[in-house]
């Protein structure tokens, strides 16, 4: 039962605080981008390199799993026409487009998931010998909190910093305001709800993270 005066709770205000992360932008060892088309992410990503905050970029990517190829830019494709093989191709052509030296790049193009990003990632980190204590992870804002939790549990010991972009207009304080941003939301928060499920089940089991082993999330990764 309510206190008197407690004030009551915004559901839709503690949803938007789960799913769409934010953090400031800290000086790390690296900084992740997720796979997707959305040339505004590598903007960002690039934006936060040339702030000086980390080194190395490792964009992440083939295609998604639901459309076995790359379907090109989905925004600003004047500017960013291609053609492009996979996701890592494309995000790397937008970072180096918007100022990023092509020598800050390491590579990672299998990827057709989210959780494929994240798993990857560490396997290209441990053969570059990268230890990754901070990172920097840019992604959908909308995706943001998936994100996190797939590259942190690949990444137990490292720092990170969710620096996502808004795209589409869906965002934290707009989301809730038409049809397809609450469906988009709630997607996200049963694949949240599934997935984290499989994770805490592996810990519980004793099973240690391993980015070269077949996991019971694998079955997961036809959700992007």
């Amino acid at each position: 039962m309510m206190q008197p005066n407690t004030p009551a709770r915004d559901p839709l205000a503690e949803i938007g605080n789960f799913v769409f992360l934010r953090d400031e932008p800290q000086p790390a060892d690296v900084i992740f981008i997720t796979g997707g088309a959305y040339p505004e992410v590598g903007e960002r990503a690039a934006a936060l390199w040339r702030q000086g905050l980390a080194p190395v970029i490792l964009p992440s990517g083939r295609y998604s799993v639901h459309d076995g190829r790359f379907i090109g830019a989905q925004s600003l494709a004047d500017r960013y026409p291609g053609p492009y093989a996979t996701e890592w191709e494309f995000l790397r052509d937008v970072c180096v487009k918007n100022g990023v030296d092509e020598t800050a790049f390491l590579k990672e193009d299998r990827a057709v998931s989210t959780w494929d990003n994240a798993r990857f990632s560490r396997r290209v980190t441990n053969a570059a010998g990268l230890n990754v204590r901070r990172a920097i992870l840019v992604c959908k804002s909308l995706h943001a909190r998936r994100a996190y939790m797939y590259y942190q549990y690949f990444y137990p010991e490292t720092q990170f910093f969710i620096c996502p972009q808004d795209i589409e207009g869906i965002t934290k304080a707009t989301w809730h305001t038409t049809p397809e941003g609450i469906n988009l939301v709630f997607s996200e928060l049963e694949k949240i709800g599934h997935q984290f499920g499989e994770m805490y089940c592996q810990q519980l089991a004793g099973e240690r993270f391993d980015p070269d082993a077949p996991s019971m999330l694998d079955r997961w990764n036809g959700v992007k």
